[in-house]
């Protein structure tokens, strides 16, 4: 056995590389004949039933406002009933069909049964399942003092994305509906401060990969989102502390995001909503993170010592200890270059709940 792992250890990989650089030239061209089919023949999902969980605010708002503009029915979920009710508001005047408001916690299995299944019982059916909903943290794992805040982040971001899904397969068997994931960029790029975070979205990629597989064509396909920084209550400095408690403060935020570009969130909403009508399997907004990717499969211990210099070391001549991140976005007109402007009002308050 012991020789037998040697050989394949050292036939395989040279097999395998020499296998893609071969098809790499067939496999581009597949690629791209697709993407011109697929936007030739967007799917019309005038009249179908889309459910959106953390449709109150951010990236999922903004993802239910494109598909109003498609003529779509509407399901958001989310905690916030009453900011619920604004966005199913503007949702209609925008141009959708019907919606409807489930105030719900996508952390609690029985929460994402009743949701699913009080869309399939008042509508007959569900076409898109749109999983969204997501809780950040901002601290490094030897702050907390008990695992709680780990498990809520695992509970929402994790658990929060299965539970729907699991309730929600079959009624897409029968529409050839689709799922769509937000799994973000932090799947496969060690952002620090956002290790449960990280591990959280990873999982989930790793989940719908799997998942897809495992369905193959009885659904009408999955895509899977992978946004970088983007205009939402979490750039906004919206964050779980060590404590388990949730505050914005962007002094924090300043730290966590610093000199990152943060695209509009409606411009992220138009790509995902894109991708999935017209069946993309991967989604990455903004694209350029894509070179985050390349770094960690050919040159991990490069983006290490970027993201720890820029996000944990102290900047020399800092009083208060702030990282190069804090340092380069408080340069003058750092923010107003990098920062939508709904980003810039400065604020730190305390949420409960």
């Amino acid at each position: 056995m012991d020789f037998l792992q040697s050989f394949l250890n050292l036939v395989v990989p040279v097999f395998g590389l020499t296998t893609l650089l071969l098809l790499w030239p067939l496999l581009t061209f597949r690629s791209i004949a697709l993407r011109i089919f697929r936007s030739i023949f967007d799917e019309n999902v005038r009249g179908k039933i889309i459910l959106i969980t953390g449709a109150s605010s951010g990236i999922g708002e903004q993802v239910a406002y494109q598909y109003s503009k498609r003529g779509a029915v509407l399901v958001l979920v989310a905690r916030r009933e009453s900011r619920l009710r604004v966005v199913a508001d503007r949702c209609i005047k925008r141009g959708a069909m019907d919606v409807r408001a489930i105030s719900a916690d996508v952390s609690k299995e029985e929460d994402c049964r009743r949701f699913i299944e009080e869309t399939v019982n008042h509508y007959g059916r569900l076409d898109h399942l749109v999983n969204n909903a997501g809780l950040v943290h901002s601290f490094l794992i030897e702050d907390v003092s008990d695992s709680g805040p780990l498990n809520q982040i695992m509970d929402v971001d994790f658990w929060g994305y299965v539970y729907p899904t699991f309730y929600a397969l079959p009624h897409l068997r029968r529409s050839k509906g689709k799922i769509i994931v937000n799994a973000s960029v932090v799947s496969w790029a060690p952002y620090p401060r956002m290790a449960a975070y990280n591990a959280a979205k990873a999982a989930v990629f790793n989940f719908f990969d799997t998942l897809r597989i495992e369905v193959g064509s009885s659904i009408g396909g999955i895509t899977i989102v992978t946004p970088g920084w983007i205009e939402s209550e979490m750039t906004m400095g919206k964050f779980m502390n060590s404590k388990g408690e949730i505050q914005v403060n962007e002094n924090q935020r300043d730290i966590h995001v610093g000199p990152v570009p943060v695209q509009y969130g409606e411009d992220c909403a138009k790509a995902i909503v894109r991708g999935a009508l017209r069946n993309y399997k991967y989604v990455r907004v903004p694209y350029w993170y894509t070179v985050f990717l390349l770094y960690r499969v050919f040159a991990p211990e490069v983006l290490d010592f970027l993201l720890a210099l820029i996000y944990l070391v102290p900047t020399p001549g800092r009083k208060d200890g702030a990282p190069l991140s804090k340092a380069l976005i408080d340069i003058p007109g750092a923010k107003a270059l990098l920062y939508p402007t709904t980003l810039r009002a400065p604020r730190t308050k305390h949420i409960k709940g």
